[in-house]
């Protein structure tokens, strides 16, 4: 007598992890598009670092003090805005996976056989993509009013990596937030009101030791004081190393990293969790 065997319904790690990777792309694609056939958003989201460039060149540039040895405001700035840019620019995931969420369409993407993982990594990737068109046409809008980078090509490539890098990390803690609140006006006012004292008491836009002296411990301990000053290294060289913290490139990217690191531990899986957890 023989006995039927059932093949196997176990899927290896390895295909899953390729078909949450494939499903994610699909749903990347999707965003992307969206982006392209409404231009306007995009042009939107390129007015707030161009303000953000032209207030601080232009009205706050005489009244900054404590600057580097030989360095002007414009070239201390601009690192800093790209990095604030890519932080405010991850606000788009919040806002986008509610909007998701507020039409159903997160309820119709639960429905189909994919992996749960995907929805988010479609977002976070596509508005990496993003964040790096509205970063080169910064870019272009720094070397306008004085900005240029100074430590070769490689430095060049080093700091828009790194700011992309931080845009992906906020995106998934932007994601977490989306999924808690639920509210698209809800996720916009947690968003911004989060992130305006995490970038504006660091070293992004303005010197660590011109501030009150309570506040600059914590400015200085601030992860985005971290990425801003790294970005600033590798677009300048050692003509931006800081007098506190990390005190030169390879100790400024190693705690980069490891910030980088934690914060995606703890938020990739708590968003996925969040988003398999959906009611």
């Amino acid at each position: 007598m023989s006995v039927a065997v059932q093949p196997s319904s176990r899927v290896s790690a390895g295909s899953r992890v390729r078909y949450a990777f494939a499903d994610g792309m699909v749903v990347m694609r999707r965003n992307l598009l969206q982006i392209f056939r409404i231009p306007t958003v995009l042009v939107f989201e390129l007015v707030q670092p161009i303000m953000f460039v032209l207030l601080f060149r232009i009205v706050f540039a005489g009244n900054i003090t404590n600057l580097p040895s030989g360095m002007n405001y414009v070239m201390y700035l601009m690192p800093g805005i790209f990095v604030q840019n890519a932080i405010f620019g991850s606000t788009t995931t919040a806002v986008g996976l509610a909007e998701d969420m507020k039409r159903g369409l997160v309820d119709r993407f639960r429905s189909l056989p994919m992996a749960r993982s995907a929805v988010l990594v479609g977002r976070t990737t596509s508005d990496v993509a993003k964040n790096l068109i509205l970063l080169l046409l910064v870019i272009v809008v720094a070397y306008l009013v004085g900005f240029k980078f100074q430590n070769g090509i490689a430095g060049a490539v080093g700091m828009i990596v790194l700011v992309l890098i931080v845009g992906f990390v906020f995106s998934w803690i932007s994601a977490v937030v989306a999924l808690a609140i639920k509210e698209v006006e809800g996720v916009q006012a947690a968003m911004f009101t989060g992130i305006f004292p995490i970038v504006f008491i660091s070293a992004a836009l303005v010197p660590v030791a011109g501030m009150v002296t309570w506040i600059q411990g914590v400015a200085e301990h601030n992860p985005v004081t971290v990425w801003a000053n790294s970005a600033r290294v590798l677009a300048l060289g050692d003509v931006a190393i800081p007098t506190y913290g990390p005190q030169s490139l390879g100790a400024l990217l190693v705690t980069s990293i490891l910030w980088i690191a934690a914060l995606l531990v703890v938020f990739v899986p708590l968003a996925i969790r969040m988003y398999r957890k959906l009611t």
